[in-house]
């Protein structure tokens, strides 16, 4: 059974869209939390705000492609339809009045639409709900320091552990953060500007000596989650991972209570220092 241009053109568009939103829906084949050789998608979703990310970010790709399919039909009906050969006497039209509303209004509607879900994925990331953990990242060259002032003061670094895998995302000593749980992270630098980002939480922000900025995650899995430093900050900035392990309110509170003993003469530990001078 032979099929009409139209209906072949319908197939195919199908096809086209199809394959765009299976590429988009997919998640990565990886281990959760950290990169894979190859990867050309977005991390696994490990919070809400990463989830609405991932949404919005699929809603744009179908929508984009759209628009792109779109625009490459109407230039290939243009040149097929309105060349020389087929028109050797040329329309004198100026204007059209219809079109000329559709191709200002479809627009608008188009960026009402993006904006919409925009705003509020904006208004999710930005407004942080009460935490039940606070955690402040302070960023230094070339590791961070995590503070936690809300279980007990204590205080310690995490440098790049070489013999540890994943390659440059190891670490001596990770930042640890109960499940399900609200954690705010406040983040500044001590020397030159970093960034704290860890791509499954769908967090990024800056930490700037002299300001305390603040963001939050809540991570709805267990396990290792893996970030970098994502702002140019020295000879060693490819050098500066993050790690985050998401344990179960009991280990947490066991690592917790260790790791006060473990932190609390540790170099560098502003709550102990405050301590011995008082």
């Amino acid at each position: 059974m032979k099929m009409s241009k139209g209906q072949m053109g319908a197939r195919l568009l199908g096809l086209a869209v199809g394959g765009v939103a299976l590429a988009a829906s997919g998640v990565a084949s990886a281990e959760l939390g950290q990169p894979a050789p190859w990867e050309y998608k977005l991390q696994e979703a490990a919070t809400p705000v990463m989830e609405n990310i991932t949404w919005f970010h699929n809603f744009l790709l179908v929508l984009i492609t759209l628009i792109t399919l779109f625009v490459l039909g109407l230039l290939v009906a243009v040149v097929v339809k309105f060349n020389a050969r087929s028109n050797p006497i040329p329309s004198r039209t100026t204007h059209n009045t219809l079109i000329e509303v559709a191709w200002t209004l479809i627009p608008v509607l188009i960026l009402v639409g993006i904006a919409v879900p925009s705003f509020r994925l904006l208004f999710l990331e930005l407004d942080i709900p009460k935490a039940d953990l606070t955690i402040k990242a302070t960023g230094k060259q070339w590791y961070w320091s995590y503070a936690y002032p809300d279980n007990g003061k204590f205080e310690f670094d995490s440098l790049l552990a070489q013999d540890k895998q994943p390659r440059l995302l190891g670490v001596d000593n990770e930042m640890v953060v109960p499940v399900n749980k609200i954690v705010r992270v406040q983040t500044t630098g001590a020397d030159v500007i970093h960034s704290f980002a860890v791509p499954a939480f769908g967090i990024k922000v800056d930490a700037i000596p002299g300001r305390l900025n603040e963001t939050w995650f809540k991570a709805t899995k267990t396990g290792m989650f893996y970030g970098q430093c994502s702002e140019l900050c020295g000879k060693d900035h490819a050098f500066m991972p993050i790690a985050v392990r998401v344990v179960s309110d009991q280990e947490f509170a066991s690592w917790v209570e260790a790791a006060k003993k473990k932190f609390a003469s540790a170099p560098g530990n502003a709550y102990a220092s405050a301590g011995a001078a008082q």
